[in-house]
């Protein structure tokens, strides 16, 4: 609201606040408009529900105690709007006069450390201009229009356990808190249009009346923090703003007054300051003016007029209660006696009611029996007729069923021989199932016998060709054998030959050898050839017969895997329809078992059915009975009754 106020030349600093600023926008208007006008301030500061002129001089006594201070009250000027009394108005001419006038009451206020703020301001401060601006109208008369304008800068509503104020500081937070509660509670009252507007409940309120729902124009301005650490505040302002915002004014022009009116407004209060002074100044005893203490004793003696003439009037009021007391007397013994008489007749009264209320019982009681015997009449008639309807039904439903129980029979009779049809069936198919399943295993036991002496005819056969083969192969062994023998004796006898041939002669020896050379060349050549073709006979002959081995073992193995195989599923076959023909038999017999019982529930339903029908028929005929009876009793006893 304040900022610095320091000029630069004829600019404001940038820092400038609210109130340089207007004051610098308000001299601006009126120069421009080239206006007479004259400008007063004031300067209040509201610390703890005291009002203090931060304007005025301080007294500068030696002692403390002789320092006299300053009174000022708050009154109504009876309009709705505020009047402070003994605060001091001081004339400026220039912004320059308002700044000096601003810093120095500022310099004043009271203001505080605390752990949110390092200059806290702990009260409210109003600094107001008024301004009267001269106006010329046609007839060259003068007028004077008055404006006042109030720059309010409120102290912000503090958390003592954040700010960590403590003792006289924490008393001041609390008054600063509830003054601007209060100003909250008169905000919401203005907003919802209550009957009671709790202006009176601090100064600060009874000093904004006017901007509050009054005759002035109101701006606020809120200030928040984009601080997170300050969001609770932030957003409790904005609520606060909101709620202002609200609120409707009804302003309402300046006034304009004539100039000599003000003048002699003026002059007036001049000449009485200066009575008052002079008066204080001489000391005759009285301290005020003679024509004031003249007006003062004529207030006086009008007001002791007024006293006795009151006494009169009370005389005359006090006699006038001594008549009527005794005319009230008066009234209060005719009344006993009204009184009295009233009893009376209320006991006669009450005697005569009781009479009264006896022969009406009496009536009542009378009109109730005829009443009951006309009901009694009507209902035995319907209930003849009820149970007349109720025979009938009743005949009738014997006769439906009487035939229902036959078409039950019938339909029993028929479910019995369908059951025994079943039963045949069964049997017959219980037998069919054992002779087929019969025949199933015969024929299964007869292929495996089949299947088991082809397995012992191919293995016989498979010995058979073995044994010959091992025959086939021995002789060939044998043959070999005897050819490598013979080989072995001819080379002896080649080799006995070779030495009685060396011993006869050398030269044919020399022949010889070469002859047999050849020979036994080609006779070596010819039993190599001989023994390798039948090693090859004798190896292809091992393989063919190792081969078949192989092919005889694995045709062996895969016919007896197929013939377990085959056995296997022919026994699950004829273990799952035997077992399938087993809960096929144990199923019909539960059948047959809740068949029959069924039959038993059945035939003992019926019987109970019958029992209880006979029952039930036998009650109905008796009621009816006692029913008849009763009515051709009720009938007698009323002829007879009527015949009396």
């Amino acid at each position: 609201m304040e900022g610095e106020m320091r000029q630069k030349v004829s600019e404001l600093p940038d820092t400038a606040g609210v109130i340089p600023r207007a004051v610098r926008h308000i001299f601006d208007i009126l120069e421009a408009r080239k206006a007479d006008y004259s400008m007063k301030v004031t300067f209040l500061e509201l610390y703890n529900e005291d009002i203090t002129d931060l304007l005025a001089l301080e007294d500068q006594s030696r002692f403390p105690e002789d320092r006299q201070k300053r009174h000022i009250t708050l009154m109504e000027d009876g309009k709705g709007g505020a009047v402070i009394r003994g605060l001091e108005e001081i004339v400026v001419y220039t912004p320059r006069d308002i700044y000096s006038l601003l810093e120095r009451g500022s310099a004043r206020r009271r203001t505080a450390d605390t752990a949110l703020n390092k200059q806290s301001s702990r009260s409210h401060a109003v600094f107001s201009i008024n301004i009267h601006v001269k106006e010329t109208t046609v007839g060259n008369e003068e007028l004077m229009k008055c404006g006042r304008m109030n720059l309010v800068d409120l102290a912000g509503s503090e958390n003592i356990a954040r700010s960590g104020v403590r003792e006289g500081r924490a008393r001041e937070a609390g008054e600063m808190n509830k003054s601007l509660l209060t100003l909250g509670r008169v905000i919401t009252a203005l907003v919802e249009h209550s009957v009671h507007v709790p202006y009176r409940d601090s100064k600060l309120t009874r000093l904004l009346r006017e901007s509050l729902g009054g005759k002035a124009k109101t701006c606020i301005i809120a200030t928040v923090s984009p601080s997170v650490h300050s969001l609770e505040e932030t957003l409790v302002t904005l609520d606060y703003a909101s709620r202002a915002k609200s609120i409707r004014n009804k302003p309402e022009p300046n006034q304009k007054t004539c100039k000599s009116v003000m003048l002699k407004d003026i002059y007036q209060e001049m000449e009485r300051m200066k009575q008052d002074v002079k008066a204080a100044r001489e000391k005759n005893g009285i301290y005020i003016p003679h024509e004031r203490f003249v007006l003062d004793e004529a207030e006086k003696k009008s007001m002791r007029e007024k006293m006795e003439h009151l006494e009169l009037s009370l005389e005359k009021q006090n006699k006038e209660v001594e008549k009527f007391q005794g005319l009230y007397l008066a009234e209060q013994e005719r009344r006993l006696d009204f009184e009295n008489q009233n009893k009376d007749l209320k006991v006669n009264l009450e005697s005569w009611k009781g009479k009264f209320l006896d022969f009406q019982e009496a009536h009542c009681r009378t009109n109730m029996l005829l009443r009951e015997k006309d009901f009694i009449i009507s209902n035995l008639l319907c209930s003849e007729n009820s149970i007349l309807e109720r025979a009938k039904d009743m005949r009738n439903n014997l006769e439906n069923a009487s035939g229902d129980i036959t078409v039950l029979l019938n339909k029993l009779e028929r479910q019995a021989k369908t059951e025994a049809a079943n039963e045949g069936l069964l049997s017959s198919f219980r037998d069919e199932l054992d002779h087929s399943l019969r025949i199933l295993h015969d024929r299964v036991v007869g292929s495996v016998c089949e299947h088991l002496k082809l397995l012992e005819s191919t293995n016989e056969q498979t010995k058979s060709y073995f044994l010959a083969k091992t025959e086939s192969a021995n002789q060939l062994e044998r043959r070999i054998e005897k050819a490598k023998n013979m080989y072995v004796s001819g080379v002896q006898c080649m080799k006995e030959l070779a030495d009685t041939l060396r011993q006869q002669s050398i030269i044919d020896a020399e022949q010889m050898r070469l002859s047999i050379s050849t020979h036994a060349t080609t006779v070596d050549n010819f039993l190599a050839t001989m023994i390798s073709e039948a090693e090859q006979i004798l190896d292809d002959v091992l393989k063919s017969t190792s081969e078949l081995k192989e092919l005889l073992a694995f045709s062996a193995e895969l016919q007896q895997t197929g013939l377990k195989r085959s056995l296997t599923s022919a026994q699950a076959m004829s273990k799952t329809s035997i077992d399938f023909f087993k809960n096929i038999r144990i199923h019909v017999a539960r059948l047959i078992k809740l068949m029959e019982q069924n039959q038993i529930e059945r035939s003992s339903k019926l019987l109970e059915f019958e029992n209880e029908f006979k029952e039930i028929c036998v009650k109905d005929e008796q009621a009816a009975m006692n029913k008849i009876a009763a009515i051709l009793s009720g009938l007698t006893a009323k002829k007879t009754t009527m015949v009396r």
